[in-house]
């Protein structure tokens, strides 16, 4: 996959991860890392665990509200119930005209004060921020499936993108 704009990438963490709760359980875990200002990018195909993940995330950041798939919302935004940054959960699957068609949700009026996960933001969204997370869900489709109880297992790569993410120990995700 070509993403524009890839600069000093961190070294990256490979997971494998065997159920929903356990993709719950990376989220909450990735949430610890993550600070108001941050970008997440999700990609993976359809049902690859991108909102179950994202789930995760607001119950580490303990945001209000459940988090659900935004897309045909787009956009969805869960205050804090504390401290803690709001969490803007964004689906860009529909969105064809990259960034210019983000504008009108202000995601960057937003990201300052607010950790913003985008699904499908790969190619859309990049210039929003030159520091961020990359995390790339894949499991195995057709007849490279597993035919036992394996089939939920998939390998998330989270990949941290700029100065930001230059340190980044991503050991805690494990």
């Amino acid at each position: 996959m070509n993403v524009p704009h890839e600069t000093s990438a961190a070294p990256a963490a490979q997971l494998t991860v065997k159920s929903a709760e356990d993709m719950r359980e990376v989220g909450r875990r990735l949430a610890t890392l993550l600070r108001p200002g941050d970008l997440v990018l999700l990609s993976g195909e359809l049902g690859a665990g991108k909102t179950t993940m994202t789930r995760g995330l607001g119950e580490g950041l303990g945001v209000r509200g459940a988090v659900t798939s935004p897309t045909f919302v787009i956009a969805r935004v869960h205050p804090p119930l504390g401290d803690g940054p709001a969490l803007v959960h964004v689906d860009a699957y529909r969105l064809s005209g990259g960034l210019d068609e983000m504008e009108d949700l202000d995601l960057d009026v937003s990201l300052p004060e607010s950790v913003i996960v985008v699904e499908w933001g790969d190619g859309k969204v990049e210039d929003l921020s030159e520091d961020r997370l990359r995390v790339v869900i894949e499991r195995a489709v057709g007849a490279d499936a597993p035919v036992d109880d394996a089939d939920d297992v998939r390998t998330v790569t989270v990949t941290g993108v700029g100065e930001r993410w230059a340190s980044a120990d991503f050991a805690a995700l494990g």
